[in-house]
């Protein structure tokens, strides 16, 4: 495993570069949260991070989906099947993750952006590691009812940032002063130029105006880290992060 792969951004809190995708393991005692967990490729990467932790699996208290897409969701279903551990989204992006409807972007659409630098290689990556395959979660669950941080391990603390997809649902962690962003506020992509805080490109957005909006509801918090769902670690104000990222936007 690269040196990079595994980052410890404070205690309990870790961030998992997976192939092109983030996900963050928040560690309690013996219990861990995952928040997202890479493409359905990247389960041995997933399980080993785990165990270099010291985690088992079984260890694994919830699941928490930032979005349904696959490169967020890979091992979600796995985890729900073999392990029981309960699977956790905004109730907006409940049937997504039952693929009732599929808010993912098309063959067609990246097809008309290929001449995009970086499109292609991304493609031919999220082909071989189940960008579409079925990733479907059978029996997933809306986010406990509170206005405040979940009764699991890291205390997170939901934010309703629609967007992306119409329940992309980013985290905070007061604690430590952390913002888990998803896919609402990215610090790069394989299919980007630019580095740094930023939306995703536009062809990954079912509603770019919301998404746009949503960086209202991540401005005020009082976080000074950032871990994206694509990108590095930010360290910085994340006011200033959306600020920047809306500048591109326009």
């Amino acid at each position: 495993m690269r040196e990079t792969t595994l980052v410890r951004v404070a205690d309990g809190v870790h961030l998992v570069h997976g192939s092109n995708t983030n996900w963050i393991v928040l560690s309690e005692g013996g219990a861990v949260t995952l928040v997202d967990c890479g493409y359905p490729g990247d389960r041995e990467l997933l399980l080993r991070t785990l165990s270099e932790l010291g985690h088992a699996p079984e260890a694994v208290t919830a699941v928490l989906v930032t979005h349904a897409h696959n490169d967020h969701i890979g091992s979600a279903e796995y985890l729900n099947r073999v392990h029981g551990t309960p699977v956790y989204l905004h109730e907006a992006e409940v049937a997504h993750a039952r693929r009732e409807f599929l808010d993912q972007v098309g063959v067609g659409r990246v097809l008309m952006n290929a001449w995009r630098p970086g499109v292609l290689p991304w493609a031919v990556h999220a082909l071989r590691s189940g960008g579409t395959a079925d990733a479907r979660v059978t029996t997933p669950e809306p986010l406990p009812a509170t206005s405040g941080a979940l009764d699991l391990p890291g205390r997170p603390v939901p934010v309703h940032t629609p967007g992306h997809t119409s329940g992309h649902c980013a985290f905070m962690l007061p604690d430590h002063g952390v913002l888990i962003s998803g896919d609402a506020l990215v610090t790069g992509h394989p299919t980007s130029g630019v580095k740094g805080p930023q939306l995703l490109p536009v062809m990954f957005d079912k509603d770019r105006g919301r998404a746009v909006e949503s960086l209202g509801a991540l401005e005020d918090l009082a976080c000074d880290t950032l871990l994206p769902g694509h990108g590095p670690v930010h360290h910085g104000s994340v006011a200033h992060a959306v600020c920047r990222a809306r500048e591109l936007a326009c």
